[in-house]
């Protein structure tokens, strides 16, 4: 039973995949299914999903808006997505489960945590010693990139309490019913905690902190990757869409108020008054080529040598290399 049924999942994305191709010869759009986190990466779409839904696009696009980065793997690994924006050491775990079976094609966000707390106190990293600080789970960007910043400053992680929570909105929660307390939060979440406590502000900015200590990387937090079966087979699509994504990036950072309207719209977050307020500290963009290759390696780096768990146990030249095929 278990054989057969791993013979029509085989025969499935057999199946679609010549449908893809035959699209393509007959000049047809190509349908592609993208992945997001329900986020930065996902606010940079929406105005491709716009065009999209209104006919304006050359491809035909399906998107999937997921809460949790390990959701995107399953599919993408699965053969039920062909793109998906990913933060950028998940896609380095996911070139080593793929065996190679990836490519990164786009950065689609920089730094987009921040510290939050109405503690006036806290100013800089070591202001954290005897602190406990609320994020997201183990294993995640923020989690990484502050356990770094801790070792760099000299805070050992026994002079810091980091207390997880499944999901940013808990952290969230957290900082709206106590201002003293301090939450490690990505955008825009940071926004929306701040938007329920007067109290509460932004002390400090991890990409600044970051900067401080590398000068030769760049705090990259998100990467879209396409799977190589689908680019091999839709290289003219992905190029498409990677003219799409670009276009979309600097439509939200263009026309905050419109964009802001589109981020309510599909259900990134609940209010437009909010997302307006996020959108200029969401740092999203398209960063490809070798100004891509450069930034992803140098960050992938820091992590390796940090936490070879954190980039799959690998070294980050993988991905590295992998891009230049793209370029």
């Amino acid at each position: 039973m278990k054989k057969r049924w791993i013979s029509i999942a085989a025969a499935a994305v057999l199946a679609f995949s010549a449908m893809t191709a035959a699209a393509a010869e007959n000049g047809e759009g190509v349908m592609v299914r993208v992945g997001s986190l329900k986020g930065p990466t996902s606010m940079g779409l929406v105005s491709l999903m716009e065009d999209d839904e209104n006919g304006e696009t050359d491809n035909d696009y399906e998107f999937t808006m997921v809460t949790a980065a390990d959701e995107l793997l399953a599919q993408m690994i699965g053969g039920k997505l062909d793109i998906a924006l990913i933060p950028a050491n998940v896609a380095s775990v996911l070139y080593k489960k793929t065996d190679a079976g990836i490519h990164v094609i786009d950065i689609n966000t920089l730094g987009v945590v921040y510290a939050i707390s109405g503690d006036d106190t806290i100013k800089s990293i070591p202001d954290l010693k005897g602190k406990t600080v609320y994020l997201t789970g183990k294993g995640t960007t923020p989690d990484y990139v502050l356990q770094y910043l801790l070792k760099e400053n000299g805070v050992s992680l026994d002079e810091v309490t980091l207390e997880y929570k499944s999901e940013a909105t808990e952290v969230a929660a957290i900082l709206a019913s106590d201002s003293d307390a301090i939450g490690i939060l990505p955008q825009p979440f940071a926004t929306v905690a701040m938007s329920k406590n007067e109290n509460l502000k932004s002390v400090m900015d991890l990409t600044q902190e970051w900067d401080k200590l590398n000068k030769d990387s760049r705090l990259v937090t998100g990467v879209t990757v396409v799977r190589d079966e689908f680019w091999n087979e839709n290289q003219d699509a992905v190029e498409e869409f990677l003219d799409d994504h670009e276009e979309s990036s600097e439509f939200i950072n263009e026309n905050v108020e419109e964009g802001a309207r589109l981020t309510e719209k599909r259900g990134i977050i609940e209010k437009a008054a909010i997302a307006q307020k996020a959108i200029p500290y969401c740092n999203i963009t398209c960063i490809t080529g070798e100004e891509m290759k450069e930034a992803l390696s140098g960050y992938l780096q820091v992590l390796y040598e940090m936490a070879p768990e954190s980039v799959g146990g690998e070294l980050p030249e993988m991905i590295a290399s992998a891009l230049e095929e793209l370029m």
